[in-house]
């Protein structure tokens, strides 16, 4: 599990890794996020902008430097990086890029539970996602006039969902095929009713002791 941050917000590591680069006012911090694509996974909205560099300043993670004013604009604070706050960065990106947590997609949650559709719909489902997925592949942001090293995780989420993809074909490919372990007594379950006898056994065998004994031991 990640540590418990001061300012956990993502949107707080995209302000600490632009005022690494030097010092600007929130209006720059924005519009550096956005000419590096960052926008896309930052969600960079004023009002949660402005909270996120108060609370970093709160915490010392990031110190005002000076307030200017250009002509008849509203006056602007520029901050800079503390040495606090770069060492919050490194570290921060550090755990993000080194450790394993575990993610739990909301399509992982409807695959543990696809047993209450019928096999057919399941292709049906499958299929639907399948074309979506294709179309998120194809409309991959991408910006010839932006560094790889500035994108890379545009390159991570495109090979995801390829991958994915991927996945989903053969899995789609055993469902029709009739190649898929246990097919049969799927179909036979939603044709009778009564649920294959391997997994009533599981169920009735796990008894509410077990479950205990696996939440004290975690």
């Amino acid at each position: 599990m990640g540590k418990r941050r001061k300012v956990g917000n993502p949107l707080a590591l995209g302000v600490l890794s632009a005022l690494a680069f030097r010092q600007m006012h929130p209006y720059e911090i924005a519009s550096a996020l956005k000419g590096w694509g960052k926008d896309r996974d930052l969600k960079i909205k004023w009002g949660s902008l402005y909270t996120v560099v108060g609370n970093l300043a709160k915490h010392d993670l990031i110190a005002e430097v000076e307030s200017v004013r250009a002509g008849r604009r509203p006056e602007r604070t520029i901050y800079r990086l503390t040495a606090a706050g770069r060492a919050e960065l490194l570290d921060w990106t550090r755990e993000l890029l080194s450790t394993a947590e575990p993610e739990a997609p909301l399509f992982r949650g409807g695959l543990s539970v696809m047993s209450v559709l019928s096999p057919d719909e399941v292709v049906t489902l499958l299929q639907q996602r399948l074309k979506a997925v294709e179309r998120e592949i194809e409309a991959t942001y991408s910006d010839e006039n932006v560094p790889r090293l500035f994108l890379i995780e545009v390159e991570y989420d495109r090979a995801m969902r390829t991958a994915e993809a991927t996945w989903m074909r053969s899995l789609i490919t055993e469902l029709r095929a009739g190649t898929f372990a246990g097919l049969e007594e799927w179909r036979v379950y939603h044709e009778t009713g009564r649920p294959p006898e391997e997994i009533r056994r599981l169920a009735e065998e796990t008894g509410p002791g077990d479950l205990l004994q696996q939440d004290a031991g975690t």
